[in-house]
């Protein structure tokens, strides 16, 4: 069995919990992990760039000069790409980036990049992180605690408290365990997950290991 270790709010071990070997101790493919990664990164891009070429641009609908008989050059238009205030040549134009990609293979890079975490003991699981207060300093203390400067932290349900401590902090990101990105996953040092969030993983991967 694969296992993680539990800490409680102060950072003292309170053992560990199991992950299912079959699902959690497979080879992690960077290949697979990276076309995810990609297609994550391409779908955040917004695609709002815009230029405007010689046809689109205000003015320059007279010829600057005769054709013959000046010792310049020809031209056309004053909106030319060679003259200063022209079009843009092959500039660019609003597009959609996102890539299309199976579920499949999103759901076996999330796991790959999960696993990649766990097999350089950057996970830590803790028994429950739910706070009374909106203190940031309690927050804040409880990473302290748990040796965590950068972390994402994974939980089963997200309290407005909870919300509020995390964004307060530098470099702390807390998502929804159903919300959880390859992209989060790498960005982070640490993997911070409530029990109720492994169980919640745990089941997903699985009922994706029997859909295969």
């Amino acid at each position: 069995m694969v296992s993680l270790p539990v800490f409680d709010l102060e950072g003292k071990s309170k053992g560990s919990i199991d992950l299912d070997k079959n699902i959690f101790d497979i080879p992690v493919k960077k290949s697979v992990v990276h076309e995810v990664l990609v297609t994550e990164l391409a779908a955040k891009r917004q695609g709002t760039a815009s230029t405007k070429t010689r046809g689109e641009v205000r003015g320059g609908g007279k010829k600057p000069w005769r054709q013959k008989g000046t010792g310049r050059a020809r031209a056309g238009s004053i909106r030319s790409p060679l003259w200063k205030g022209g079009g843009v040549v092959f500039g660019p134009k609003p597009r959609d980036y996102s890539k299309k990609i199976s579920k499949k293979l999103k759901q076996l890079a999330l796991l790959m990049s999960i696993i990649g975490k766990i097999k350089s003991n950057s996970v830590k699981v803790i028994e429950n992180i739910s706070l009374h207060s909106q203190k940031t300093k309690q927050f804040a203390q409880i990473l302290k605690n748990l040796g965590i400067d950068s972390g994402l932290l994974i939980l089963d349900s997200c309290g407005v408290a909870e919300k509020r401590c995390a964004a307060n902090i530098e470099k702390i990101k807390l998502v929804n365990s159903k919300n959880i990105s390859v992209f989060d996953i790498l960005k982070h040092r640490t993997l911070l997950l409530d029990k109720s969030a492994v169980s919640n993983l745990n089941e997903r991967f699985q009922k994706n290991e029997t859909k295969q």
